[in-house]
């Protein structure tokens, strides 16, 4: 994500930010352009701007481009609720960017109900619990995974590296852009080829996962373990990295952001991220400058005390999935 700035003072913004804190004047974010705008009668506020869950404007007045995809929300009487509900939709509205950042398409299900995409943000019901999860093009997102605790607690329950809402929200709407793109499309059996045979029996094959595990040599073929649990998953989780490295290099180059450590001769931890990511097919270029930058991360955050923020490694075989996502997805505007 690239930094913005004031349309008034020019003084420099954040994407969550809801007014400039230099000269106060009250700012949205304008999907249409991609940058912050004043609010005005023309650029008005999404709907939900009033519950504090959008700072996205809204020009022909209602929801915004992003908020339009709900289809439930919790009961926002409730505090604690509202405050998760806004937590998700900025997690949310980090997706959307990198969606319409990538052109991809983005249809409601009042537009089209059996191609559109759909959010369902879900609170637990005494003892029935929600499963994240996708189905027919309907993201449910539990409103649990909203509290850190609580999201850290299934983290380590389920031995995963790594768990966030973002990471939630690109993972599940992999799976509807599966749907809509590569299923009945002539790109189904280019992405057998490259992440294995999809018919095998969904449900059987996650019931063997969890009783057996991944295989040995899962870290030489799969970006994490749960992704060699099925081709689906596979291809969900080769995604939503797609995602991480892409937005994540666009914020180091908006940040001037340059990798060049004293002692590697070799030049492999070296990052110049002088190309835009959003817009790039060249895989190689995109995976070496994430080397050196997520090298980079991951040093600062142990320098803080902190987990490392990209705990995986990419071997040459998961750099191929990551081409394949790159090329797909670019086809879709070419």
């Amino acid at each position: 994500m690239h930094l913005f700035t004031c349309p008034n003072c020019r003084q420099t913004v954040y994407f969550d930010n809801s007014a400039c804190g230099q000269c106060g004047t009250s700012i949205g974010y304008d999907p249409a352009t991609n940058r912050m705008v004043a609010i005005s009668n023309v650029a008005p506020y999404c709907t939900n701007a009033e519950h504090g869950a959008c700072n996205w404007i809204a020009p022909t007045g209602g929801l915004c481009i992003a908020c339009s995809h709900n289809e439930t929300v919790p009961d926002i009487s409730d505090a604690r609720n509202l405050s998760d509900w806004q937590t998700l939709e900025r997690a949310k509205k980090r997706l959307f960017y990198s969606l319409i950042r990538l052109n991809l398409p983005l249809i409601t299900k009042d537009g089209d109900q059996e191609r559109g995409l759909a959010f369902n943000f879900l609170a637990d019901t005494g003892a029935e619990k929600v499963m994240t999860g996708h189905n027919n093009g309907v993201i449910t997102i539990a409103l649990a995974e909203a509290d850190d605790a609580e999201r850290e607690r299934r983290r380590t329950e389920m031995g995963e590296p790594y768990r966030t809402l973002l990471g939630h929200f690109r993972h599940e709407t992999a799976h509807y852009y599966w749907d809509l793109l590569v299923s009945k499309t002539d790109w189904l059996e280019r992405c057998r080829a490259v992440f294995g045979n999809d018919a095998l029996d969904y449900n059987e094959a996650l019931k063997i996962h969890y009783a057996n595990g991944a295989p040995s040599d899962w870290p030489q073929r799969f970006v994490s373990s749960y992704a060699s649990s099925h081709p689906w998953e596979d291809f969900a989780e080769t995604w939503a990295h797609y995602l991480h490295i892409t937005d994540t290099l666009e914020t180091a180059r908006s940040l001037g952001v340059s990798t060049e450590p004293k002692r590697d001769h070799s030049g492999e931890l070296s990052a110049d991220v002088d190309f835009d990511p959003y817009r790039t097919t060249d895989t190689q270029s995109l995976t070496e400058a994430w080397v050196g930058v997520s090298v980079m991360l991951n040093e600062l955050n142990r320098s803080m005390g902190l987990p490392d923020a990209y705990p995986f490694v990419l071997s040459d075989p998961i750099v191929g999935k990551i081409g394949f996502i790159a090329r797909l997805v670019h086809d879709q505007h070419t």
